[in-house]
């Protein structure tokens, strides 16, 4: 039987194109790391959905549990899990953030 959180993650990650797991919201993050995620997603203008970890223990392990990821905040895009704060970081800088999101139809051209 499937673990609950892990199966609302699931329903969460597939019916959102863009998801968001941080410490505090995308108007006010609670961590440097989700913060950095947060600009990276708004200076490319791509639309997502926030999930404060911070408001739920339950949901914070399991998402950890989940991808086998250890940290927050975990970015992931038509239900593929992306990475944290240095994987986005790297892809911003190189514009592999920005042709992913274009190419899952996330945001047009500039």
């Amino acid at each position: 039987m499937q673990n609950p959180a892990h199966a609302a993650i699931e329903k969460e990650i597939r019916g959102t194109p863009v998801v968001l797991y941080m410490k505090g919201t995308a108007a006010f993050p609670q961590c440097g790391f989700s913060a950095t995620v947060v600009q990276a997603l708004a200076d490319l203008g791509a639309p997502f959905t926030a999930v404060n970890v911070l408001e739920d223990n339950t949901l914070r392990q399991a998402i950890k549990d989940f991808t086998g990821w250890p940290t927050l905040p975990q970015l992931y895009v038509a239900g593929e899990f992306i990475g944290g704060c240095d994987i986005v970081r790297e892809m911003a800088t190189t514009g592999e953030l920005e042709a992913l999101l274009r190419d899952k139809g996330i945001i047009g051209p500039r």
